[in-house]
């Protein structure tokens, strides 16, 4: 359990560890406005909105929201300096690759249209494109936990860490900090 109800809440993982279904049901349970960074990342043909930074600033200035860690390159602390709760996905490798290549897959097969209206690229760009998500995510895998352990360096108790490994405990958090009686 929680030591009280987080305002800011930021959901860490590599790609495919879960972070926007997570992040969706706590801003659903808890009432909190949600952005996907990745909707304001991608403009059309995958290109970067030069608007991006911006509006996460606009959004975070809010006194509560919920979102995904990442696009920590382009954002510096903006997130981490005012988040008062982390949720950290760190499940194991198998367990992300599985699910990322599923999503990927099921978005490639199915011509999922994603944020503004781009599409998977063909599977074959694994092979040629050093950032293609599956290339991504197994190479990143460490990052996310390198940057808590940084935040945590900085803030110590001033934000709420919970580390989440695997499927099993991360349902067992959901019921009980997510339950009927929260929403």
């Amino acid at each position: 359990m929680l030591p009280g109800r987080p305002r800011r809440v930021l959901v860490a993982g590599t790609s495919g560890a879960g972070k926007t279904t997570l992040a969706t049901l706590v801003a659903e349970s808890w009432q909190l406005p949600r952005v996907e960074l990745d909707a304001l990342h991608h403009g059309p043909d995958w290109q970067p909105r030069p608007t991006f930074v911006a509006e996460v600033e606009a959004f975070v200035e809010q006194p509560g929201w919920v979102t995904e860690w990442q696009y920590t390159s382009k954002l510096g602390d903006i997130l981490q300096s005012r988040a008062d709760c982390v949720l950290w996905l760190d499940h194991p490798r198998s367990l992300v690759m599985r699910q990322v290549l599923g999503r990927t897959l099921g978005r490639r097969l199915w011509r999922e249209r994603l944020w503004n209206g781009n599409i998977e690229p063909p599977l074959w760009t694994v092979f040629t494109d050093r950032d293609h998500v599956l290339r991504w995510a197994w190479r990143t895998q460490g990052g996310p936990g390198e940057r808590v352990a940084a935040l945590l360096e900085r803030r110590g108790h001033d934000v709420v860490v919970v580390r989440l490994r695997g499927r099993r405990q991360l349902s067992r958090w959901v019921s009980r900090n997510l339950g009927e009686r929260d929403r």
